[in-house]
């Protein structure tokens, strides 16, 4: 099971990601622009998802994913760690999220991360 030190490590390898401490939480940040964050005391992870994408999730797989009250206006959702299958969902998650926020340089630059597979 995947925990807050392991959302660092991974967030933190992302090209130009940084922490930040904001609404007294740690927050990672490609570029400037949050894609994660982790909120719940550390035991959650709230990343960038379209409305659409976020809404599927959280009916698919209620005890994984939900949608916070604060945020039901934007596209993020949240995941528990502890439902996560392991750190390849968690690093596929956290990429996904970074995709979202990263700007189109760097994109060009790391294409490995720049689109999920099949698109």
């Amino acid at each position: 099971m995947p925990d807050a030190e392991d959302v660092r490590r991974i967030a933190l390898s992302l090209p130009d990601t940084t922490e930040k401490t904001a609404w007294s939480m740690p927050t990672f940040r490609v570029a400037g622009k949050m894609f994660a964050t982790l909120p719940e005391e550390e035991t959650s992870l709230a990343v960038r998802c379209p409305k659409e994408e976020r809404d599927e999730l959280a009916l698919a797989e209620p005890g994984k994913f939900w949608i916070a009250d604060h945020e039901a206006q934007f596209a993020w959702v949240r995941a528990r760690l502890s439902a996560l299958e392991d750190e390849d969902e968690l690093r596929d998650i956290l990429a996904d999220s970074w995709r979202q926020a990263a700007p189109p340089h760097l994109l060009e630059a790391y294409p490995e991360l720049g689109r999920p597979p099949g698109e």
